[in-house]
């Protein structure tokens, strides 16, 4: 399917503004330089749900423990969120492993906002959906976790030299290239290790009895049938800027939300962030 990437640098007031039942989001790393925090506002502003669900790894721990790092962006969205709540939105906030301190507090109300460990969506059709942030699916996490730190330095690191890159190429007029998404979706190990985590979700998601998993943790935005279970996974805001939004009559799709121009059309009728892998739940 097409991805047509929308230029936002100029925050356009006229883009469209959208409704969904639900939306999940994952992965934004508050606390690091390679948080693209002022998109992540841009879609917050531009998009009201139902429900909202924050699927693990909101806040960097890992990052801040070892340097501080929080631009007014960053206290911006958590603002954001804070007023959807009061306004009605229902918020559910899932830890990851990065911001697995606010595991403490599962089963608790803070500001509107429930913490859980998990969560159980029903959709709009009546599906049964198994919302988990998934590093405790994640083998490394659970027993090589200084591996797991070990690649978390390396991943920033890529994440820097990447910055610098598309630097030079914005400068050169060329369109932004992720490193780190093609090392993941490249070599052989990685792409073997999601495949086999889908498949660990949905299996696992199946046997509880629900008729798909919605995730986060390895950053790839995804919606896919696997065996007769749905597997629907929010990407991030450190590269592909995306989300896993479902509409009034329980479709479920993944959304890009980006300021690169790429092969994107001259104009286009409304902007508006480019859905694909939609599938009916």
């Amino acid at each position: 399917m097409q991805r047509d990437e929308i230029d936002l640098r100029d925050r356009d007031p006229a883009l469209k503004h959208r409704r969904f039942r639900s939306i999940w989001i994952s992965d934004v790393h508050l606390g690091t330089p390679g948080c693209r925090a002022d998109h992540l506002l841009d879609f917050l502003r531009h998009h009201e749900s139902d429900y909202l669900y924050l699927v693990g790894d909101i806040v960097d721990g890992w990052q801040l423990k070892k340097s501080w790092y929080w631009k007014q962006s960053h206290n911006d969205v958590v603002q954001k969120v804070l007023r959807k709540a009061r306004k009605g939105t229902r918020v559910i906030y899932i830890p990851g492993n990065h911001d697995e301190m606010a595991r403490q507090f599962a089963g608790l109300d803070f500001g509107g906002i429930a913490i859980r460990m998990q969560a159980e969506h029903i959709t709009a059709d009546g599906k049964r959906l198994l919302v988990t942030h998934g590093d405790e699916f994640d083998g490394v996490i659970q027993y090589a976790k200084w591996l797991a730190y070990l690649g978390d330095s390396l991943y920033t690191l890529i994440l820097q030299l990447n910055r610098g890159y598309n630097w030079c190429r914005m400068k050169l007029g060329l369109p932004y290239w992720s490193l780190s998404q093609y090392l993941k979706h490249k070599v052989k190990n990685a792409v073997n290790f999601i495949s086999q985590f889908e498949k660990i979700l949905a299996d696992k998601a199946r046997h509880l009895g629900y008729d798909g998993v919605i995730c986060g943790h390895i950053h790839k935005p995804e919606i896919r049938d696997l065996d007769g279970t749905l597997y629907g996974n929010s990407g991030d805001w450190v590269e592909s800027l995306s989300a896993l939004v479902e509409s009034a009559d329980g479709t479920l799709s993944v959304v890009y939300w980006t300021h690169l121009l790429s092969d994107a059309p001259a104009s286009l009728p409304e902007q508006e962030p480019v859905q694909e892998n939609v599938c009916a739940s």
